[in-house]
């Protein structure tokens, strides 16, 4: 490897991150696409936004199976070549995916599109640690992590607006040239050599019986299964609840993600100092306020400001759950945050799984109490590790 940690945790984190953090955002936005052009796809493609919403399922369901087995495959694959090539193959899929031509041959090639998020986001967290001084990995966990903030910020509401002025296929095709873009941009940056040990079976089989990680991994997966229940299906929600407008939806995206934006970074700058497993509480908490309050928001803008605590926790959490289970055990941490990243995306599958289904059965004025639920349990479950962890259970 040929380039050098930073001096001190206080020091400017290495310019090597920032092609990591627009990887994260250009990712975030891919998966983040379908949910902000829900509309257009099921008006484009003739199918119910139930039906739709699959989509979202789908590419989850893969991208759980997906982040564990490729996290093994890729072991001793440079990170250079490999996070680089990565979102190529995500740039030539979601070019592909534009010009389906209908439902069935657009969810064929999503599923495969979606490789790309099971290998870039988890091996750019796991080959942060060969970047940075071990008391810097918190924030720099975190930062690499603000893509996503970023995404929800710029990338969903500017998809959504494209889907909505010019069609889903126009969105996709956007998030394409944004993936060459951060496959040229990773190829140049990058390193030689940046190689995370490889996990033995052994290693596997100590991440699987270590309490204190599945525990953690059970908590990623409650939460975001709470939170896919109602976000996957944001776009028909809000037009069936105020008739919204592309460009309104939008905003609203935009504003959401703006709160995302400024939890993470806050996050960031406060990990270190309050610790991990709070910090967890501190997200999750904050989503599930807002879907307790959610009926109050019964106009535009009682919606906007009932979605600011939502905003603030969502992408914190995560990206403190990835820095928690690097601190419970940092030589497992390439198979704990995979497991975590596929813990993330069947939370994700199974939310919008059952919120088709709800919306289904005539259910989509009763999302947010079934999100709610999911989020409560992950605040138990999140108390439990910590306890677990604080009487020695590793």
């Amino acid at each position: 490897m040929t380039s050098t940690p930073a001096k001190s945790s206080s020091a400017a984190l290495p310019k090597v991150l920032w092609p990591l953090l627009f990887g994260n955002f250009v990712i975030g936005t891919g998966v983040m696409i379908v949910p902000g052009t829900l509309n257009e796809i099921s008006t484009s493609l003739g199918v119910s936004v139930a039906v739709a919403g699959q989509l979202i399922a789908a590419a989850a369901a893969v991208m759980c199976i997906g982040a564990p087995l490729f996290a093994t495959f890729v072991a001793g694959w440079d990170r250079r070549r490999l996070l680089a090539l990565s979102m190529l193959w995500y740039a030539v899929f979601l070019g592909l995916s534009a010009l389906m031509p209908d439902f069935g041959s657009l969810l064929v090639v999503r599923v495969l599109t979606v490789v790309s998020p099971a290998i870039f986001t988890p091996q750019a967290a796991a080959c942060v640690g060969l970047l940075v001084l071990p008391e810097q990995r918190g924030r720099a966990i975190t930062f690499v992590f603000l893509g996503w903030s970023v995404a929800s910020v710029l990338g969903m509401p500017i998809g959504a607006l494209i889907g909505g002025m010019f069609g889903w296929r126009s969105a996709f095709g956007f998030v394409a040239l944004l993936s060459l873009l951060s496959a040229v941009w990773v190829w140049r940056s990058m390193p030689n050599g940046v190689k995370p040990p490889a996990l033995s079976r052994a290693a596997w089989a100590e991440t699987f019986q270590s309490r204190a990680l599945m525990l953690c991994v059970a908590v990623t997966l409650l939460y975001s299964a709470g939170q896919f229940v109602l976000f996957s299906y944001f776009a028909p929600y809000y037009k069936a609840m105020l008739n919204i407008t592309p460009l309104q939806l939008s905003l609203l995206f935009a504003w959401f993600g703006a709160f995302g934006l400024i939890g993470n970074i806050f996050m960031s700058r406060q990990i270190d100092r309050i610790g991990a497993p709070s910090a967890v509480m501190w997200g999750v908490g904050s989503m599930a306020l807002s879907l307790l309050i959610w009926p109050l928001g019964t106009s535009l803008v009682l919606v906007a400001l009932v979605m600011v605590p939502w905003g603030l926790g969502c992408f914190s959490s995560n990206s403190a759950q990835q820095a928690r289970l690097v601190g419970i055990a940092p030589a497992l941490a390439s198979g704990s945050i995979a497991l975590n990243s596929s813990a993330m995306y069947a939370g994700q599958a199974l939310g919008a799984g059952s919120g088709g289904w709800l919306i289904a059965h005539g259910g989509m004025y009763s999302l947010h109490w079934f999100g709610l639920v999911g989020l409560l349990a992950a605040m138990a479950m999140s108390w439990w590790a910590t306890r677990q962890r604080a009487h020695g259970t590793v």
